[in-house]
């Protein structure tokens, strides 16, 4: 495993700069700049100071360069939406809220809906399993701003239960959560509902009720075992989704998060900014993905790291 492990780690370094590259050309092939005199009209003295100050007078090679050996010095230079502080500490600043929302996200959605979907596969075919059906469908398929938007109209407008928006006490974290949890929960039911069926209709639990052992026994100590292999796939790349943001969840509620610098970034071509939230979210897929091989062998000890299972 520490030989795999070493090699993944490796291979991240190369993702790293496939990411850096195909995103530096990307936000440089897009027509304009940061200083594009239809949207700050300059004399051509200052204008040219600014891009000599930053660095973008010289050649795309040497910009990406020079970017590339400052951040592997974990400078990634400042941001020109906010020149007073650097990208680092604008990134240190906005991602605490979004950490929180996110973490609050991942444990109620993922313990809610491994327990509808484990409800609705010992369920099958019962009206608490098309309920759970139903509800998971709507899940999926209602966007999260819509979710949210209703939330804030039922419980902060009509019954006055929680505030609209903010983030100074712990009660503003429900309607976000709420808003930001029905889709992963809604999915992750899905497919444990699924991945239980399958498990409930395998040999091996056929012969486990011929000796006699309890449904519950049953349940907890083979089938959901089982169950959880497929799951872990389609959990990991939630997990970097959520950590990092969504603008419509944090502009509806007024969170003071990640989420809305992604977009704005790239409105206001702020390319130190646009570089290290890409490379920031190339690490976490890359984690989460190795955290995901290295789960499997944990549910399921037959599995193993080369891509092939013990007989």
């Amino acid at each position: 495993m520490t030989r795999y492990i070493i090699g993944r780690l490796i291979s991240l370094v190369f993702v790293f700069f496939a990411v850096s590259i195909i995103t530096f050309l990307l936000m440089h092939s897009v027509p304009g700049g940061p200083f594009d005199e239809t949207k700050m009209p300059l004399p051509p003295e200052a204008k040219a100071n600014i891009l000599r100050k930053y660095g973008l007078d010289r050649p795309l090679w040497e910009q990406y360069a020079r970017y590339m050996w400052r951040a592997l010095h974990l400078d990634f230079g400042v941001s020109y939406q906010s020149p007073t502080e650097s990208v680092t500490e604008l990134i240190r600043r906005v991602w605490p809220p979004t950490i929180q929302l996110g973490l609050a996200t991942i444990a109620f959605a993922y313990s809610f809906g491994l327990f509808f979907g484990i409800l609705a596969a010992i369920r099958q075919n019962t009206w608490l399993d098309y309920i759970v059906t139903f509800l998971a469908t709507m899940g999926i398929t209602v966007p999260n701003f819509v979710v949210a938007t209703w939330l804030v109209l039922l419980f902060a407008v009509r019954l006055r239960w929680l505030p609209t928006g903010g983030w100074e006490e712990p009660k503003h974290v429900i309607m976000p959560m709420l808003a930001y949890a029905l889709g992963p929960m809604a999915l992750v039911a899905r497919y444990t509902r699924v991945s239980m069926l399958e498990a409930l209709h395998a040999d091996y639990v056929r012969t486990a009720r011929a000796k006699g052992l309890t449904e519950k026994r049953i349940i907890l100590r083979h089938v959901l075992k089982n169950a959880l292999i497929p799951l872990i796939t389609v959990l990991g790349p939630e997990i970097p989704n959520l950590l990092t943001g969504s603008i419509f969840i944090e502009s509806v509620f007024r969170i003071p998060g990640l989420g809305s610098f992604f977009v704005t970034s790239i409105w206001e071509r702020d390319y130190p900014l646009i570089m290290a939230l890409m490379l920031l979210v190339a690490g976490l897929w890359g984690f989460t993905y190795l955290l995901s091989d290295i789960l499997y062998t944990i549910v399921d000890p037959r599995v193993r790291l080369t891509g092939r299972q013990s007989t």
